[in-house]
């Protein structure tokens, strides 16, 4: 393979993680639904993921569990195409052809999240708002919101909060890159002992179940800080006066992780985590079995050769 980091290669494994995230999501968003709503709705009792849906319809209409979905799944596309290509070209880049190793996996996964943070932090800004917008609360200090699309909560943002306010959570979202960097650190090597000794594509119910494993693995490790970050993106936490950005936005973390831990003990840490793993889990299990053969598709009809596609 050569070395390029504007590859066709690396374009197909972009199109293949956006492709294959967008239908995942699709099909498993009222479960991100339900996990949003727990993790930011602190009053809302946990149940279980088909109790929190039910309640939602009952309360906001059949198709509550899919409001926000269109700015979601925009943001989503954008974010795994920036992710997959960077982690695939800077992997090309750093190995040359070399086989790859975890700590190898490890670091190029937290440069490409880092990369996809700072370019993709406005969008999840943005449909973290349209997602909630219109919910129905149990705390009485969330304050309503009305945008009419993703340009116009781009404007209202911009406009009544300031530019810097797109990049709210910054801060818990660049911590979290140890997340997708996890999961591929431990995908790639569990990919990489199934075809030990045996060179060969992987079947399906393999990629499905090795992808569940590592995105379950690294959601439970990384999960306190996803609530902060879903809380900071909303926009209701005032930030500290006089303090800069990044030093304002560790205080609201460390708040925001102590305040939950006295009200709710150490389990509050992980409230929605039943959620949240029922939908990243199968989410992400059935996003890499399409990446995987979309990936696998098109390199066959590219003409590339079965031992380039596994080199990966």
């Amino acid at each position: 393979m050569s070395f390029d980091i504007f590859s066709y290669e690396s374009l197909v494994h972009a199109v293949s993680g956006a492709a294959g995230s967008v239908t995942a999501m699709t099909v498993f968003f009222p479960l991100d639904t339900a996990r949003l709503r727990l993790q930011v709705d602190e009053l809302r009792k946990a149940k279980s993921t088909p109790a929190i849906l039910a309640e939602i319809m009952r309360e906001e209409g059949l198709l509550a569990p899919y409001r926000g979905w269109f700015p979601v799944i925009c943001s989503l596309c954008c974010s795994n195409f920036v992710y997959f290509y960077c982690f695939h070209s800077l992997k090309a880049s750093w190995l040359r052809g070399r086989p790859s190793a975890p700590g190898t996996d490890l670091i190029v996964g937290v440069v490409a999240g880092v990369v996809n943070v700072l370019v993709t932090t406005p969008l999840w800004v943005v449909n973290t708002r349209l997602k909630l917008q219109g919910s129905k609360f149990r705390s009485a200090d969330f304050q309503p919101t009305s945008y009419s699309g993703i340009l116009d909560a781009f404007a209202q943002i911009t406009r009544d909060e300031g530019v810097s306010a797109l990049w709210n959570g910054t801060v818990p979202s660049l911590l979290l890159v140890l997340n997708p960097a996890i999961q591929f650190m431990i995908y790639e090597g569990l990919k990489r002992q199934l075809r030990k000794g045996v060179p060969r594509e992987l079947t399906s119910v393999e990629v499905f179940l090795i992808g569940a494993v590592a995105k379950a693995i690294a959601t439970t490790i990384t999960y306190p800080l996803q609530t902060v970050q879903s809380i900071l993106r909303f926009g209701q936490i005032n930030a500290s006066a006089g303090r800069s950005k990044f030093l304002s936005s560790l205080e609201t973390i460390k708040r925001l992780l102590v305040k939950r831990v006295r009200e709710y003990g150490l389990l509050g840490l992980f409230k929605g985590l039943e959620a949240k793993l029922l939908q990243t889990v199968l989410t992400a299990a059935l996003m890499f079995l399409l990446y995987e053969k979309i990936a696998s598709f098109t390199f066959r009809v590219m003409g590339l050769s079965g031992s380039q596609v596994r080199r990966r």
